[in-house]
């Protein structure tokens, strides 16, 4: 049978040189119940009086933790005799070491000192501290508390910079005290579970470097980690290292790796792994088929997708609902949303209730193809079932209607599924107002913005802006200032866009002293003018003949905001050129030049078309009557 030369070299890499060969071993091992490995003993301390000799901590301690009766009472017996004897100072980590090995056989007074020395005294542990009560707690099979010691450890080697080599320091402890080697394999979980996926991986390089065997499920766990990482040739490394110690994957360990190779994109190395799978004696479960199906879907090839589909069938594997909403989700994105609609049906008929992204799935296919009657139909089965429709579902019914220019049958569903207690997203509200604006429908966005004022909806001054701006766009001044002047009441600061789009509007309406009167209230709220309201209301004033507000609004922006513009300036020049009043433009020009306005080429021709003028009445008054 032929072999994808690619996948050949993942499945080969390493089995013959990845570690060197060792004896492999799972067995418990066992020391003698001894503490002389540990031990912090200083030839000065046997100076002392024998009761005050931290030597002898371990005889003092030991019989106070087997006080099993209470053991809150144990404890503080235990902190007032070292107090007593004036040696607690003297209690660190080797001495905690020594009391912890005394206390092998009695891993429940062995967990409650070490917790009460590193909790109740505040006393830094060592790694060591640590690893010798995983050590007995593995022992004892009290796997979970072993667990939540060794998360712990881990935990605190994150937080400081330079990190322990807890694996070395648990082997270094064997020497010392009882242990299985089922350690190193929580302690590839732990780092799992930490997020310390690349130091797991470390721990089983070690591992197998050392002659220890992994479970498969602790093996399983790491691929898992490794896939979701996309640390693939890894994952492929792994396994040829279980090839070649024969250690057999299960099941699970196939899908995981299938998993792998789906994600690289090779269809070729999909078909291979999958004989591969067959020649090992494992057959496909669903969650094989399932990972083949997306990954067809997921490139459009929908044909093969739904010849696996069929496949599952003839080999006695029923597809479950995962697989319909795989399937249903790539025939809607591939454009046949009817075929995915079919496969909707079939999956109901065959007793599978649909969930919510089997429905989100089939309603974004139907809103893509503008089917929108097919959507909403589709929506209410789904609310009839006691689906509730999400945001996702919100989003795709609101777009489809856009795209067919039916935005109001978009705010007349929302409206609707508001009625019966949806919690519709906000962000749908705000782009739904600004869409309405967009199209010119600042009335439709208005009644939405209120009818929304008694619910949770708190929109943002941005929709405000966007709505005053369309009705001003609109020639609805009057509704926009009225709009204005509620912002003011419930104390919202309009921003420059209300401020522009009022001045404007104003301006284009001939209405220039209100729009004065409404750069005062700019000014008063501390936002700054800008160019734009500076011209429409210099251009305002010039359209009504008002030279001298313009002159004085004119010098006003320069002097006060710095705004000199070139345009404003020529077309105040230009209405006073007109009037052939020679001597008043010389006068305008020379106090505009000491603002720092400058004269350019249109300036002198308004100057010429001024002087064109002057010239042809003073004619007309030599002229005899």
């Amino acid at each position: 049978m032929a072999r994808c030369s690619t996948l050949g070299c993942r499945l080969m890499y390493f089995q013959e040189s990845f570690y060197p060969k060792l004896q492999y071993s799972t067995a418990v091992q066992r020391v003698p119940d001894s503490v002389e490995a540990i031990s912090s003993s200083n030839p000065l301390y046997n100076l002392l009086p024998e009761s005050q000799n931290p030597n002898n901590m371990v005889s003092l301690i030991s019989p106070v933790l087997k006080l099993k009766d209470d053991s809150h009472l144990a404890l503080s017996l235990l902190h007032k005799t070292l107090q007593d004897q004036g040696i607690i100072s003297h209690l660190e980590a080797p001495v905690i070491s020594r009391v912890l090995l005394s206390c092998q056989s009695d891993p429940s007074s062995a967990l409650t000192f070490f917790q009460w020395a590193r909790l109740d005294l505040g006393l830094k542990l060592s790694t060591e501290n640590f690893c010798i009560i995983v050590h007995i707690l593995v022992w004892s099979k009290k796997f979970s508390q072993a667990m939540m010691v060794l998360s712990e450890l881990l935990k605190l080697g994150k937080d400081v910079s330079n990190c322990v080599d807890v694996f070395k320091t648990l082997l270094f402890c064997t020497q010392s005290c009882n242990w299985d080697p089922v350690v190193f394999d929580m302690l590839i979980k732990a780092s799992l579970k930490m997020g310390m996926v690349k130091e797991s991986y470390r721990v089983f390089r070690k591992m197998v470097r050392l002659g220890f065997v992994p479970s498969v499920v602790t093996i399983n766990c790491l691929l898992n980690g490794l896939s979701k990482m996309n640390y693939g040739k890894k994952c492929w490394e792994i396994y040829g290292v279980m090839q070649r110690i024969g250690l057999h994957p299960n099941t699970c360990t196939f899908n995981i790796l299938m998993h792998v190779v789906c994600l690289d994109g090779n269809t070729d190395d999909v078909n291979t792994f999958l004989e591969k799978m067959e020649e090992e004696g494992f057959d496909p479960d669903v969650v094989t088929y399932n990972m083949l199906i997306d990954s067809y879907c997921r490139k459009n090839r929908l044909k093969d997708a739904i010849y696996l589909y069929h496949i599952m069938y003839k080999r006695g594997i029923i597809p479950d609902l995962v697989t319909y909403t795989i399937l249903i989700n790539g025939f809607s994105k591939g454009g046949d949303v009817k075929y995915a609609h079919q496969l909707f049906l079939t999956m109901v008929n065959r007793g599978l209730n649909p969930d919510i992204v089997a429905y989100n799935s089939l309603i974004s296919g139907f809103c893509k193809e503008g089917m929108m009657k097919d959507a909403r139909s589709l929506l209410h089965t789904m609310i009839g079932e006691g689906i509730q429709p999400d945001n996702f579902t919100f989003w795709r019914l609101v777009e489809g209607y856009q795209k067919q220019d039916c935005l109001i049958s978009a705010l007349n569903l929302i409206v609707e599924l508001q009625r019966f207690g949806f919690p519709v997203p906000d962000d749908l509200y705000d782009y739904i107002i600004i869409a309405l604006c967009r199209e010119n429908r600042p009335f439709a966005a208005k009644s939405l913005l209120e009818g929304l004022a008694s619910d949770s909806y708190r929109p943002k001054l941005g929709i405000f802006s966007t709505l005053i701006y369309s009705l001003c766009h609109c020639n609805f001044l009057e509704e926009a200032l009225r709009f204005v002047a509620k912002l003011v009441s419930n104390n919202m600061k309009p921003d420059l866009r209300i401020y522009k789009a009022v001045i404007n509007s104003l301006c284009k309406s001939n209405r220039c002293m209100e729009a004065e009167n409404f750069l005062g209230k700019l000014g008063e709220s501390g936002v700054l003018p800008d160019v734009e309201i500076c011209r429409n209301l210099v251009n305002g004033f010039c359209r009504e003949r008002n030279f001298d507000e313009a002159h004085r609004l004119l010098r006003f922006f320069a002097e006060k905001f710095g705004i000199l513009d070139t345009v404003c300036y020529n077309e105040v020049f230009r209405i006073l050129c007109e009037t052939g009043d020679i001597s008043r433009v010389m006068e305008f020009q020379s106090s505009m030049k000491k603002i720092g306005f400058a004269p350019n080429g249109l300036s002198c021709k308004h100057m010429v078309d001024g002087l064109q003028n002057a010239l042809a009445v003073h004619k007309n008054n030599l002229k005899p009557n």
